[in-house]
This record gives structure tokens, C-alpha cells and sequence, in this order.
């Protein structure tokens, strides 16, 4: 859908870039961090998504005469400035991580470095974009981590926040490693394959459920899979669905692909369905569940009650990630150029996680010999560190804490995608993205991963960063 997106900015950002331009501000070179505190649902993990969002927005960020009129008629801004915006182009630096890489709190996931009005224009659909998206791939990574191999459905369209959020959430579940989606127009949009069978209204609208199934399979013989628990899964569901079986799909050289079970103890109607079907020489046909599953429900039906399930269909938990709807994620401003230099600014707070980290900054990932990441470290952006000398990495709250690491590799996180308002990063397919994200993944430790009390992966700084972040807030202290 082609919509102007350029008014969707919380309405400060409009007063203060105003305000910049009035002060003749406006072209002051500025670096703003994207960066996020903490990890959704106590993880150990997050997954980095929205990236494709944020540049389709920044290549079509045009204010048009409809958005002028409407900000002229504010009467809130200077005319100097609406005519500014009605000529507006990008022409910032913009670093970023790859989407479907593993991320950890704190450490920048986004740089923007360019004019103040710039960076001040595109924050909010910066962080709506990146706090959505990264929240729905990460919750999608958990639940298809414990599904174990079994094939995750993303169910979520009717109970998503919107229609983006619903288009988006699918793409974003692909990313955390979803196989399939029942929205069709993310398929349409992205290439996510889409599929669906019925609902218990296609049961009820026939006299019988076995008529209904007779129906479906004549309609579908390749890809039979019916919908079992509309009236009474053991007793008549799964009776009905064996009989169509051998009623009508089997003389035709058909096969029932599978059965779903939407409703009541999943584990105890999985098993006995397992051996009904079993027992009727089904033993290929594919057991399927939803209702209400979560990675924490997924864990206890596969490991604690042993259930007969070959694959998950989830819904609302996934794709409004219901258990903790906010990723957090925060736009501040760390440099601005004061003559020739980047001056480092800092938020300095009572509560330490607030205290930001100053400086135009890179990002290194390190990685053991064999090939594990051990940690990141936040450096300056222009500080080298050479893989075939020692490293010190250290707590940044406890910096007593350290440990001495050789024989290691290191990957340089924050990219380039825009230089100077042009677009230098070449796009990846959703495939490609997706598995970036599972080689990413296969390089982080076990125990960041688990589901419950995960290690604290390590985010440290570089001791130049570290020296320049205490000598600030000292200065600020005095």
C-alpha cells in the first residue's frame, strides 16, 4: 500500500527540529545510538529485525503539499522551516547491524550521523519499526527453539494490532525461524509461504462432520488436513477423519496428510489421536495443535508430557509476543560536531542502566577458536583491534572483572547502509536474512539460549571508551 509515512513522527521531533532550524542548528552534524536495556521475557537473546522498514522509509521520506498544509495550519512552525521540509532530502550516514543477527543490551544496533534535523526526523519510525519487529522475530526464535525441529505455523493475522502489524509480525516470525504463516498477503508481499486448511465454521455448516470432512477431501485429496475437535475429537472427530481416510481418499490413491487439534488437554488427546491413528495404519498422518501456545506451553507438551505432536500453530502469544508486548528499544543522541571534531554527550543518571555510552561508536563481536561468540565489545569508532594480540575484555560496571582472551577472531557488527543519503548496503532476500539469522544463531553458547535463567551474554567496552565514559560523568559531577 503506498502511503506517505513523513507525518508519522511523534510531533516534538517536528517542534524541536523547527526550533533547530530557527537557531540555525538545523545542519549541525549529530550522532544518535539505537539501542536497546533489556531482553524480552528474561532471555538471553534478541533477535535484530526492521532494518528493510527503516531504509524503504528513509528512500521515500518526502513531506508532500498535503503535509505541509497540515503543519502550516498548526500554526506552530516557522515558514522558513515547512519550506525546508517540502525540499527535504536525506543526506545522513546510517550504520546498522545485519538484520537476524543475535543482539544484546545496550550496545548499538543503529547509527545515524548527519545533520541534527535529520537524525531528529526519522527517531520515531526508526524505533517503532526496530521495537516491533525485533520483538516479534526474537519471541518467534523462542518458541521455534522449543519446538525442537518441529515445524512452527505463525497463526497471528486476526489477533495482530493491525494490518502492519499483522504483515510485518509474519515477516518478522520468518525471520525467528517460523516455517509457514496463515496470512496470504504476507506471502503475496514477502514470499513467506502461506497455508490454511478450515475452520470449526466449514464443520458446522454441513449436517454432519463427516460430511464435512467427505467434502473437504474431495475438494483437497493432496493436502487433506481436517480440523478434528468441533464436536468430540476421540469419539467423533478423529472416527470421521479415519473413515474419509479410507472412504474416499484411499480409493483414489490419496493419503490423510494430517489432522488439528485446537482445543482441550493437547498432550493427552495427542496421544490417544497418535494411537487411534496408528491402529488404523495411519501412521504418517501428522498430528497438528494450537490454541493459546507459547514457548513455555511448547517446552512442557515436548519434554514434560512426552506429547504425539509433529507441529505448532501459533497464534496471538506470538504475534503481539503477549508475555512482554515492549522491546524497549531507544534512539540517544551520543556526538556532535562542535568545528572540526565529534564533542561525545552523555545522559547521566541515578539509575545506572540509564547512564548512556558517549562517542561515535563501532561494535566487535568475538568469537573463540571455535568459532562460539564469547562477547561484544563497544569500541570508538575508529579504534582497530588486532585478532593476533591479546584483548582484555572487562565488565564495564565492574571493571575488576576481566579476562584475558587470545586466539580469537572478530566480526565488525555496524555496517554501512547510507552514506551521505545514498543507499550502499545491498538488500538481502527474506531467505537470506533468515539464515543469517540461523548461522548467527549456531555461533552462540547454549546456555545464552535456554529458555530459563540464560548466562549473561557479554557486552563490554573498549578501555578507551570505558576512560572516555568515567571522565564524563566525573566532569559532570563536579
Amino acid at each position: 500500500m503506498k502511503r506517505n509515512l513523513a507525518l508519522l513522527t511523534d510531533f516534538y521531533e517536528l517542534t524541536m527540529s523547527n526550533a533547530y532550524f530557527k537557531d540555525n542548528k538545523h545542519l549541525d552534524i549529530a550522532v544518535f545510538d539505537v539501542f536497546f536495556r533489556s531482553i524480552p521475557d528474561d532471555g538471553g537473546y534478541a533477535i535484530f529485525a526492521g532494518l528493510e522498514s527503516v531504509i524503504e522509509y528513509i528512500k521515500n521520506l518526502k513531506f508532500d503539499e498535503d503535509a505541509i498544509n497540515f503543519l502550516r495550519n498548526k500554526k506552530d512552525f516557522d515558514e522558513g522551516f515547512l519550506n525546508y521540509l517540502a525540499n527535504f532530502e536525506f543526506s545522513s550516514d546510517v550504520y546498522a547491524i545485519k538484520e537476524g543477527t543475535p543482539i544484546f543490551p545496550n550496545e548499538p544496533i543503529m547509527v545515524v550521523k548527519g545533520p541534527l534535523i535529520e537524525c531528529q526526523l526519522i527517531e520515531t519510525f526508526v524505533l517503532l519499526s526496530i521495537n516491533h519487529q525485533s520483538l516479534i522475530a526474537t519471541k518467534a526464535s523462542r518458541i521455534v527453539r522449543e519446538a525442537k525441529g518441529r515445524p512452527v505455523f505463525e497463526f497471528g493475522a486476526r489477533r495482530a494490532h493491525s494490518y502492519d502489524a499483522a504483515n510485518l509480525g509474519a515477516r518478522s516470525a520468518y525471520i525467528g525461524g517460523v516455517s509457514d504463516t496463515s496470512n496470504t498477503l504476507a506471502e503475496y508481499m514477502f514470499g513467506i509461504p502461506s497455508s490454511g486448511t478450515m475452520a470449526h465454521s466449514y464443520v458446522q455448516s454441513f449436517d454432519t462432520e463427516y460430511e464435512a470432512f467427505k467434502q473437504y477431501a474431495l475438494n483437497y485429496p493432496d493436502q487433506c488436513l481436517l480440523l478434528v475437535d468441533t464436536y468430540d475429537t476421540l469419539n467423533e472427530g478423529i472416527p470421521n477423519a479415519i473413515k474419509v481416510h479410507h472412504e474416499v481418499l484411499k480409493p483414489m490413491g490419496k493419503s490423510l496428510k494430517g489432522v488439528r487439534i485446537d482445543s482441550g488437554d493437547l498432550a493427552y488427546l495427542s496421544k490417544k489421536v497418535r494411537q487411534m491413528l496408528d491402529d488404523s495404519g495411519l501412521t504418517e498422518t501428522k498430528i497438528t495443535v494450537s490454541n493459546s501456545l507459547d514457548e513455555f506451553l511448547i517446552r512442557d507438551l515436548i519434554v514434560h508430557q512426552e506429547a504425539a505432536i509433529d507441529s505448532f500453530g501459533v497464534g496471538e502469544r506470538l504475534i503481539t509476543a503477549r508475555s512482554e508486548a515492549v522491546f524497549g528499544g531507544v534512539f540517544k543522541l551520543s556526538a556532535i560536531k562542535s568545528g572540526d571534531k565529534l564533542v561525545p554527550k552523555i545522559k547521566i543518571s541515578d539509575n545506572v542502566a540509564k547512564t548512556t555510552i558517549p562517542g561515535f561508536k563501532q561494535v566487535y563481536r568475538f568469537f573463540d577458536e571455535n568459532k562460539k561468540a564469547i562477547a561484544d565489545v563497544i569500541t570508538l569508532h575508529d579504534e582497530v583491534i588486532d585478532p593476533s594480540k591479546p584483548y582484555k575484555l572487562f565488565d564495564p560496571l565492574h571493571p575488576w572483572k576481566y579476562k584475558i582472551v587470545e586466539n580469537y577472531s572478530i566480526e565488525k557488527l555496524l555496517i554501512p547502509i547510507f552514506e551521505k543519503g545514498k543507499l550502499v548496503y545491498e538488500l538481502p532476500t527474506l531467505d537470506e536474512i533468515r539464515k543469517h539469522k540461523e548461522d548467527s544463531f549456531e555461533t552462540l553458547w547454549k546456555e545464552v539460549i535456554r529458555l530459563k535463567n540464560p548466562h549473561k551474554y557479554y557486552v563490554d567496552l573498549s578501555q578507551d571508551l570505558w576512560d572516555l565514559r568515567q571522565k564524563l560523568v566525573t566532569e559532570h559531577k563536579k
